[in-house]
């Protein structure tokens, strides 16, 4: 607003706007709003909790109605509840969930999966991906040219492959992978394999914002030491001059977590992803920035991708095997 309208002084969210926008109407009005859990990535974006607060302050003689699984953890981390709303009509429609993913047709369950990870929540996180094991695969490696060979290998005629990355993974760099480099998305996303600048060459990386709201079919992430495992818990970096600063503001650290849901739920087939090996004589890359992160996905189910020339027996998972779940049967696929 303040870039291409002239209002620097603007301060509504976006719901908000839209809401005070469309309330302008005298007669009836209706807003079908599609809301996706976890995807605020910005300054602006505030999720459910912004629609349930701009009608709570400005709009409280609209009727409301919701899907009945908003205070799942899997899209709200059960911190929306409409119910508070009691100046309006609030009904709860189970038709108004849209149950089936259109983006990863081959694992509904994706998203359960990747929730789980990013709370620390390996056990259930290994139990969510074993679920979808059979037809879409998810594996980690320190090689990013071995990534880039499996990529290769899955992605069949016309079906895209890209890198994806944190818009705050400045330290990808040593790797060859630039977050910052300037490019344009129509060509990353349109552009035919021979050409350089296209999703299939593997060079150009695309970021949370460019790749929100869009896929490929089979996706490579790039994951950095602003998002790091560390002692138990996930620790929030940003890469600031020459040094990382931990983020302490509880809206940056959702952002950055919910960059690294947006990257990790982009690909429709598969996703492979790479963790650097750190450099001990780089202080801004040290191992244990990246080993926390590597073995924390293991303990999440993520097969490395080294396994896949091993026999499936000898890959063992130890939270499937506490969960009693046939890993000799799930790990022949």
């Amino acid at each position: 607003m303040s870039r291409k309208r002239g209002r620097p002084n603007f301060a509504q969210s976006e719901p908000a706007f839209l809401n005070d926008y469309v309330n302008r109407h005298d007669d009836w009005c209706v807003i079908v709003a599609l809301i996706g859990g976890g995807q605020e990535i910005n300054s602006g974006e505030i999720g459910l909790t912004g629609w349930r607060d701009a009608i709570r302050e400005q709009h409280q003689d609209w009727d409301i109605y919701v899907s009945d699984r908003l205070a799942d953890p899997e899209y709200a981390s059960g911190e929306v509840d409409f119910e508070s709303l009691s100046n309006q009509v609030v009904q709860f429609e189970p038709d108004l969930h849209l149950s089936t993913s259109m983006r990863s047709f081959r694992a509904e369950s994706m998203s359960g999966f990747v929730h789980y990870l990013l709370e620390g929540d390996s056990e259930t996180a290994a139990i969510r991906l074993a679920q979808i094991r059979e037809t879409y695969p998810v594996r980690v490696t320190r090689d990013l040219a071995e990534a880039k060979k499996w990529l290769s290998k899955q992605a069949r005629g016309n079906e895209t492959k890209g890198i994806v990355a944190s818009s705050g993974g400045i330290r990808l760099k040593p790797s060859g992978i630039f977050v910052k480099s300037d490019h344009t998305p129509t060509n990353w996303f349109l552009n035919p394999p021979s050409d350089v600048r296209s999703c299939h060459f593997l060079e150009e990386v695309a970021t949370e914002f460019e790749i929100q709201g869009l896929e490929v079919d089979w996706s490579l992430v790039a994951w950095d030491a602003d998002y790091r495992f560390i002692s138990g818990h996930f620790q929030h970096w940003d890469f600031r001059g020459t040094k990382w600063q931990m983020r302490k503001a509880i809206a940056e650290k959702k952002y950055l977590q919910n960059a690294y849901r947006v990257l990790l739920t982009r690909a429709r087939q598969g996703v492979v992803i790479f963790v650097p090996n750190g450099n001990p004589e780089d202080p801004t890359r040290p191992r244990e920035f990246y080993d926390g992160t590597y073995e924390y996905l293991l303990t999440c189910g993520v097969e490395p991708l080294e396994s896949d020339a091993l026999d499936a027996n000898e890959i063992r998972i130890p939270h499937l095997e506490k969960a009693g779940w046939d890993q000799s049967v799930l790990l022949q696929v």
